[in-house]
């Protein structure tokens, strides 16, 4: 199973993306400029232009924000959507000839992966809300192994010789428990989940998750 991750970032960097090939006949150019700066929870991203006195040409501004866009949606930190972010592009220089629609995609592209890379990125992952119903007998028990899945108890509820523990638990820490579950209670435990909310992984955690992408991204280009 996979777990839903999202990138984001936690600080404001500015940098620059500049792309320039030469081979033979025409080249290819594009030289922007970014900011990049967090939002709220929940905004998305935000694409503005703040270009004047023709750094760049009008025509090329929506190839910029398609580099960028792309550049979201594959990730830099480990290969997940990038949300939450506003990206200003601020200046940025063209050449006459050499200059293209998609020069100027692949320098949009190239920034923000850098900028990422500067705003001390961080990921998100999906918070489970959990209501698991089980005897009074089980709770420690099952206390024990919701801290163990890195979740926190919200409530409890008595009703007769039940109880019932509203959890909110990490995604991933949660493919297992229907078996788990079984097995702390001998199947007399049962429970319901739906999504809450987004929140940052722990920093160890988020470090492998990270390290796997990059070990497989470095085998990937090294059979191609």
């Amino acid at each position: 199973p996979k777990v839903s991750y999202k990138e984001t970032i936690t600080r404001s960097a500015k940098v620059q993306g500049k792309f320039k090939r030469q081979s033979g006949g025409r080249g290819q150019y594009g030289d922007v400029w970014i900011e990049i700066s967090p939002l709220e929870k929940g905004q998305g991203f935000e694409f503005v232009d703040k270009i004047f006195g023709g750094a760049i040409p009008r025509n090329y501004i929506p190839s910029v924000e398609k580099g960028v866009r792309q550049a979201c949606l594959e990730g830099a930190v480990a290969g997940y959507p990038i949300e939450d972010i506003r990206v200003t592009l601020c200046d940025g220089s063209y050449h006459e000839v050499d200059s293209s629609d998609m020069a100027f995609q692949i320098a949009g592209a190239m920034a923000l992966r850098k900028a990422m890379m500067a705003a001390f990125p961080v990921l998100l992952e999906p918070i489970m809300e959990a209501q698991v119903v089980i005897p009074e007998e089980h709770l420690g028990a099952i206390s024990g192994d919701i801290n163990a899945r890195r979740g926190r108890i919200m409530g409890m509820e008595v009703k007769g010789k039940m109880q019932t523990v509203k959890v909110e638990v990490p995604q991933a820490e949660m493919f297992t428990y229907a078996s788990d579950l079984r097995s702390l209670t001998g199947g007399r435990g049962s429970y319901t989940m739906h999504f809450s909310h987004y929140d940052q992984v722990p920093h160890k955690a988020a470090s492998v998750i990270i390290n796997q992408y990059q070990a497989t991204k470095k085998h990937e280009e090294e059979e191609a």
